[in-house]
């Protein structure tokens, strides 16, 4: 009897919690639980481990989705991660206004030392232009394009709707996939660790606000005796 009473106490508390075995339930939505060895870098509530550097677009939580939203005659805005990380898989879902530029930073600096602090480093492109190179791979602040991605990835980008892209990390290697097809691939050692960041673009005067979206943020860091490019 008091083994059922345990069981039917635990299912309790998953119900008031909103979490079951798949994921929990954030916005009305069940969220899937992470892959193993991935964990959370957004808690689907609140901007926590976050950092807002560069312009003053804004940030906000709805609905268990992060929101990057533009302001007129701001430059461009990085939400940023408090902390660094070197060799990771990155892994999240984004919806964007299709007016709008956006991307996510890697492996990125901000140093007073340079240009006042500009955030630069590795973005991954968030484009939903007629010129489509999501996924394709930046290098924001410094030296331009390092890789735009390939066309069989490009075509797969669903235009007011969510895409899901992954990225690894590790040594001087990066790649990038666009809902779940090879994207990207360089290799590159001008920088090995940084924050990731979340890029809402400069819009000019434009007063109307346009949105990005990200949800299901999380990532896994990799040591050496991981094998890169196989998910665990």
């Amino acid at each position: 009897m008091r083994t059922n009473r345990a069981l039917f106490l635990a299912i309790g508390l998953l119900i008031a919690s909103g979490c079951f075995p798949q994921g929990c339930a954030v916005g009305g939505e069940v969220q899937p639980a992470p892959e193993h060895g991935f964990v959370p870098l957004f808690d689907g509530a609140s901007l926590n481990g976050w950092v807002r550097r560069g312009g003053e677009a804004s940030y906000r939580v709805e609905n268990g989705e992060l929101v990057g939203a533009t302001r007129p005659r701001q430059p461009n805005t990085f939400l940023c991660t408090a902390r660094d990380y070197r060799d990771f898989i990155l892994e999240l879902e984004f919806k964007v206004d299709p007016e709008l530029n956006s991307g996510v930073q890697i492996r990125s600096e901000s140093r007073p030392d340079y240009q006042n602090g500009r955030v630069h480093g590795y973005q991954i492109e968030i484009d939903p232009s007629q010129r489509a190179w999501t996924a394709g791979i930046y290098d924001e602040g410094r030296r331009g394009w390092l890789s735009s991605p390939e066309p069989k990835a490009a075509a797969t980008f669903r235009q007011n709707d969510w895409n899901s892209l992954r990225i690894e990390a590790k040594g001087d290697l990066i790649r990038t996939w666009l809902n779940g097809v090879p994207a990207a691939e360089i290799h590159d050692a001008m920088t090995a660790q940084g924050f990731i960041a979340l890029q809402v673009h400069g819009v000019g005067d434009r007063k109307d606000e346009l949105t990005v979206r990200w949800r299901r943020i999380q990532i896994k860091t990799l040591d050496d005796s991981k094998s890169f490019g196989e998910k665990q």
